[in-house]
């Protein structure tokens, strides 16, 4: 029977059963999955009819949550979380008591877990260098040409960064450093020879049973502590300490008022913006963090009207419940569609939020189902499954997304759509951030990211500004990040590409030419590796990776994203059997559902509007307004 018979007999038949396995209840996954990996074998799931395709996806999730979560040993040397009774409606700064259960779990200062079995995440020690993290820099990474990522904006760019910040950041040492040997051909600066990376600090040291951890300063839930903060000072700090509101500044524009955070109090930092994180900071993080910190008080500003007895924490905590789901929205059904733009992952993004029902049967007839499939992953039951929940390495290593960032950032009006300037990426980052800002509008920022395109996730296209990086504080050494990406792997136990595939259900590459079937890169790759295709590094596999249609990136890394991104939703509490009026408020939940990313870019920002008409998504392309061109400018 040839694979084309077969697969004309699986389909109609495969349709029936999973349909039979999503109703019924007890073995319906078990189901999905054995009849998926048996459709597979022939068809890979984006390559499916839609509804198969969506079901596909259901079968990953599940087998993906029974083999891929461990934990790692919790940490004992932490002061006990502080208890208050708002914690039971509100989220605490340190992320604390969101499983009221463990109030350790999630919580700034815990330990990073693991999508892959503890044995499989010891370091290499022998290999970190092997081969030179930097030649593969070099030789697999560097832009050559800026291949532009054409279905998204600037915007979807500085977004996954925004996100980013929220959900993990490594500790890194400032007194045990790698060094990386430098080739004589090189560039790099002969001072800065050999190249010197901080080391990440371990929380504890491997043993027999246990490959050593790393901590999260990061709160892990998705809480948005890149504007809110992951400490009591840092919050406070933050707060106007009036009707719940953050802090803001007005500055003038030619003439024009203008809403900033105000600079970064921090002596050497004052040229990025006081907010919860500033780490590797730029002008793309600086207009989301002020579009959703005025986004923020102007929630304030609704529930004050509602219930003016609510003293300041109380307004403060409400707002930034609605605050923190509404991004965690638009990060689901409009961020990662645009990213992966594949029809079944329009459906199954939006089938998290409001469930395969959909949006209007949700919001008529409420939840009419206990499963996340039919009624969404939001108001269903939290559960972590086989683990305590965690950010894990894995995860961290799949949103390795450099290539995004373009060379330059060309700024327009906004009301005109006349050329106003344009600079390299490194004048409008770390210390620079804020000059470049001056002279230009937020709004004017937003129009010009609507236009402009962000990298594609490949090889050949890490910007050249971070493959000599300079950061925030004068005085530091500059650093490839490209090279540092590849160390970083290695150094915290991520398995290489061939193993990683292997360890998430998926065929390894038996030649270079399974992995992409572009010629010139598996040579290249070859070269570089000597030959051995169990020494190709995860970021390289990712970018070389033929890519599934629609796709911004590999569906090697899809498998870590379709594991956590549900897992973000479905282990925290506040997304679940908290997403109750009585925690959010009628007027929260309102607000949530109404709101979208065009709605909040509109409300600040009305003047984008001609921009934003007739886009669907506003990570997408926006509409030019009529002005001069940059030559004219």
């Amino acid at each position: 029977m040839t694979s084309a018979l077969l697969l004309k007999i699986l389909l109609p038949v495969g349709l029936i059963l999973a349909a039979l396995g999503l109703l019924l209840h007890r073995w319906r996954h078990q189901i999905l999955v054995f009849l998926f990996k048996a459709i597979n074998r022939l068809v890979p799931w984006h390559r499916l009819p839609l509804p198969l395709a969506v079901m596909n996806l259901i079968a990953f999730r599940f087998e993906l949550r029974q083999k891929n979560l461990y934990g790692t040993p919790k940490r004992s040397d932490l002061p006990p979380a502080h208890w208050t009774p708002a914690a039971t409606r509100s989220r605490t700064n340190d992320g604390s008591f969101n499983d009221l259960g463990d109030p350790d779990m999630g919580r700034a200062g815990m330990r990073f877990g693991r999508n892959i079995p503890p044995g499989c995440a010891y370091p290499d020690e022998a290999s970190l260098l092997d081969p030179n993290p930097r030649e593969v820099s070099r030789r697999l990474l560097a832009r050559e040409t800026f291949i532009p990522a054409t279905t998204l904006n600037l915007l979807a760019a500085a977004w996954i960064q925004f996100q980013v910040h929220d959900w993990m950041n490594h500790v890194r040492s400032d007194k045990a450093f790698h060094e990386i040997p430098i080739a004589g051909d090189d560039d790099w600066p002969q001072a800065e020879r050999p190249m010197r990376v901080a080391k990440t600090v371990r929380s504890s040291e491997a043993t027999a049973d246990v490959p050593p951890t790393y901590v999260n300063t990061e709160s892990h839930w998705w809480d948005q502590s890149q504007i809110y903060g992951d400490n009591e000072a840092v919050q406070r700090s933050l707060r106007t300490g009036r009707q719940g509101k953050l802090k803001l500044m007005v500055q003038r524009v030619d003439g024009r008022a203008d809403l900033r955070l105000e600079p970064n109090p921090t002596p050497g930092l004052e040229t990025v913006d006081h907010t919860g994180a500033f780490d590797n900071y730029w002008v793309g993080l600086s207009i989301l963090h002020t579009l959703f910190t005025r986004e923020h008080n102007t929630i304030c500003e609704r529930l004050a009207v509602e219930y003016p007895a609510w003293d300041d924490d109380r307004l403060f905590a409400t707002a930034r419940l609605i605050n923190c789901a509404l991004m965690a929205k638009i990060h689901t059904v409009e961020w990662t569609p645009g990213i992966l733009a594949h029809p079944a992952l329009r459906v199954s993004m939006r089938g998290n939020w409001w469930g395969l029902l959909g949006e209007n049967m949700k919001k008529s007839l409420g939840r009419l189902s206990d499963t996340e499939e039919l009624s969404g992953v939001i108001g269903s039951a939290t559960d972590h499954h086989t683990a305590p929940y965690a950010m894990t390495e894995e995860f961290a290593a799949v949103y390795r997304l450099h290539p995004l960032i373009p060379d330059t950032i060309a700024v327009y009006s906004s009301t005109t759509g006349g050329f106003i300037k344009e600079k390299g990426f490194t004048e409008a980052q770390g210390r620079y951030t804020r000059p470049f800002m001056q002279d230009v509008t937020i709004a004017d920022l937003l129009y010009s990211f609507g236009l402009a395109h962000p990298g594609a996730i490949r090889l050949h296209n890490f910007p050249s500004a971070l493959r000599r990086f300079e950061r925030e504080m004068p005085g530091q050494p500059p650093l490839d990040l490209a090279a540092v990406d590849i160390l970083r792997d290695r150094e915290r136990g991520v398995p290489r590409y061939n193993a990683f595939r292997r360890l998430f259900h998926k065929k390894p590459a038996r030649t270079f030419s399974d992995i992409t079937s572009n010629p010139t890169w598996a040579r290249e790759m070859a070269e570089v590796y000597g030959g051995n295709i169990e020494k190709v590094d995860l970021l390289v596999g990712l970018l070389a990776e033929d890519l599934p249609e629609g796709f911004g990136f590999s569906d090697t890394a899809f498998r870590v994203f379709i594991l956590m991104a549900t897992r973000r939703l479905k282990s925290d509490r506040f997304f679940t059997k908290d997403y109750t009026p009585e925690i959010y408020t009628h007027i929260g939940l309102d607000w949530i559902d109404a709101n979208g990313m065009a709605t909040v870019l509109l409300r600040h920002y009305p003047q984008l509007a001609p921009a934003l008409h007739g886009v669907t998504n506003p990570f997408a392309p926006w509409s030019r307004l009529e002005g001069p061109s940059p030559a004219a400018g």
